[in-house]
């Protein structure tokens, strides 16, 4: 009786421990202005992720081009032409920081596009059919 109330509870709880040991960062990329508008903060990182880019750092293209910065059109300012921000990208310990060469201007539109944790498709792209064959860029619109 000990032996089948102990394999009972060995199968039982197996799912639990599968579903419940995932080494996914399940978190959503949080892309965000730093508390002072001074840079651009993209947070939940996955730490492989960020390990990766703390090696690759520096002169590579690609890592430069891994997070892009658009001044866009806004309300207020819509004849002002969408340009890309020239700036640096600083890897630390828990995110990547953008800091622009200029200064962000208050009241305008950012256009934040990245490839970090980038995905083909989510379970309501799945659903509606709209899966594609290429990586889809996150995208955050920020105002200063």
């Amino acid at each position: 009786m000990v032996k089948t109330i102990f394999k009972l509870l060995v199968v039982g709880s197996f799912p639990g421990l599968l579903a419940s040991c995932s080494y996914a960062n399940n978190k959503p990329l949080l892309i965000k202005f730093s508390t002072d508008s001074s840079s651009i903060v993209l947070q939940n990182i996955a730490k492989a992720e960020l390990l990766q880019l703390q090696n690759h750092s520096g002169s590579d293209s690609t890592f430069k081009s891994l997070v892009s910065v658009l001044q866009t059109p806004s309300e207020k300012e819509p004849a002002l032409k969408e340009l890309p921000v020239n700036g640096t990208i600083h890897v630390t310990d828990s995110n990547l920081v953008f800091i622009p060469t200029t200064p962000f201007v208050k009241g305008r539109d950012y256009l934040v596009i990245t490839h970090l944790s980038a995905k083909y498709g989510d379970i309501e792209r799945l659903l509606k059919n709209d899966l594609s064959n290429h990586l889809r860029p996150r995208q955050k619109l920020l105002t200063r």
